[in-house]
């Protein structure tokens, strides 16, 4: 499975978690081990093996590697809502009645009930990275509703999750505002060519393609007091990310330098290539999130 980051939600921990040797977090992984949905179950979510074995975490020093599955039935609205209404007719012209609000709820039931075994399933990933040593956790996510129902599993699976969305001491949009209209980006990072602004004022966007950020027209409507909320950034035979005002990192490109560092290592190998991926990515996110950290004047207290 393909680990690289291409987007990342990022939690701070409020305080470290206790310190679990291999054999005791395998066992507590295994509790919460994805199995597929009954035929009864509309969703399912565990974990499933980085590895494809029985392991279900990968390690790099005090870095951890999880993987989560999600099994979905997929039951279209309009479907239940056709076999619903044929339902509630069938009743109302055998019993001569309207059907009530509540019975037409529990009808409901029945009706995804009975439709469920017929469903297709959805099956989706979600990775997880915990930086024990900085005391942060990233999720393979730009979805905040995606994110917490994973964090949700590993709080389950550990006992405790003390975590909060990663936030900036100084307002980032405004920063990024001051990048494009004074020319004053950090000497580490390239502004590309896409942006979304955004006036609070009358809640107006303007999305920005393939534009040179630096020309008068952007530069007349940030002057009017539009913040950045998204930002497209180069840094420089690294990584090419989007920056969003929720300090979430949306289309993570890695340079491909940084992908062939580990190209001499057989891809039928799956363990070593995995584990020399891990060690080259968090290297590469570790170093761009302390950098984005210094400046935005660090990370906001816990």
């Amino acid at each position: 499975m393909n680990i690289w980051f291409k987007q990342a939600l990022i939690y701070r921990l409020t305080r470290p978690l206790a310190p679990l040797d291999n054999a005791a977090l395998q066992q507590m992984l295994q509790v919460e081990q994805f199995t597929p949905c009954t035929q009864s179950e509309q969703s399912k979510i565990g974990w499933v093996s980085p590895y494809l074995t029985e392991q279900l975490f990968a390690q790099n020093e005090q870095n951890l590697l999880f993987i989560a599955q999600k099994e979905e039935k997929i039951l279209p609205a309009h479907v239940v809502k056709n076999a619903l209404d044929q339902r509630v007719a069938e009743i109302e012209k055998k019993t001569a009645r309207k059907v009530s609000k509540l019975d037409k709820q529990n009808l409901k039931d029945d009706v995804i009930a009975t439709l469920l075994p017929r469903a297709f399933s959805k099956n989706q990933h979600t990775i997880l990275w915990l930086d024990q040593k900085n005391d942060l956790l990233y999720v393979n996510t730009t979805s905040r509703k995606r994110a917490e129902e994973t964090l949700g599993l590993l709080r389950k699976t550990l006992g405790s999750l003390p975590v909060v969305p990663l936030a900036f001491k100084e307002d980032c949009t405004e920063i990024m505002r001051s990048w494009l209209l004074n020319d004053e980006t950090p000497l580490w990072l390239e502004v590309l060519a896409d942006a979304e602004l955004k006036d609070d004022s009358d809640g107006a966007v303007i999305r920005c393609k393939k534009q040179d950020l630096h020309a008068e027209e952007v530069r007349s409507f940030l002057a009017s007091g539009k913040r950045v909320v998204k930002l497209s950034l180069d840094w420089a035979e690294h990584l090419s990310f989007t920056l969003q005002e929720d300090a979430s990192l949306a289309r993570i490109k890695y340079a491909d330098d940084v992908l062939e560092e580990n190209a001499d290592i057989d891809k039928a190998d799956h363990a070593q290539r995995l584990d020399a991926d891990f060690i080259l990515m968090t290297a590469q996110l570790q170093t761009l999130t302390q950098n984005l950290g210094d400046c935005f004047g660090g990370f906001a207290e816990k």
